[in-house]
């Protein structure tokens, strides 16, 4: 007989729990916060700066997304969409979060794509490099 394989889940190895708080944001929560983030940035981009074409210009909201997600990441640990969905970015090694991780975090967020290439514990590129995993509050 062949003993079962234990059970793991995201944020295993991290030492971090399978659900409830300081555990691993799932993706449901990630896409829902990353929407509500895009949003407002396009909002944000279409009335300030609107094209001819009733648009807002793409690299423009871009540049918004990424100053909103950066500033509210260095003074909340989270961005708009994070807070609604009660998530926060944390340092893997615990402690306060330094402020270069916003800084790269928020750089390859921008790029999308290190954020669509996850690991085993469902942490982009982008978190892996920051040393930081998004976790449910």
């Amino acid at each position: 007989m062949t003993e079962p394989t234990p059970r793991t889940w995201p944020g295993q190895r991290l030492g971090l729990p399978d659900d409830g708080p300081r555990s691993v944001a799932r993706l449901g929560r990630r896409m829902g916060g990353i929407a509500i983030d895009w949003a407002i940035a396009y909002g944000i981009s279409w009335l300030l700066f609107p094209q001819k074409d009733g648009t807002a210009d793409p690299w423009i909201n871009l540049a918004v997304f990424a100053v909103l997600t950066l500033l509210f990441l260095l003074f909340f640990n989270a961005s708009i969409g994070h807070l609604v969905f009660r998530m926060r970015v944390v340092p893997v090694r615990g402690g306060a979060m330094a402020p270069w991780r916003p800084l790269v975090r928020t750089v390859l967020l921008s790029l999308a794509i290190p954020a669509l290439i996850w690991d085993r514990d469902q942490r982009g590129l982008h978190d892996r490099a920051a040393g930081t995993v998004l976790v449910c509050v």
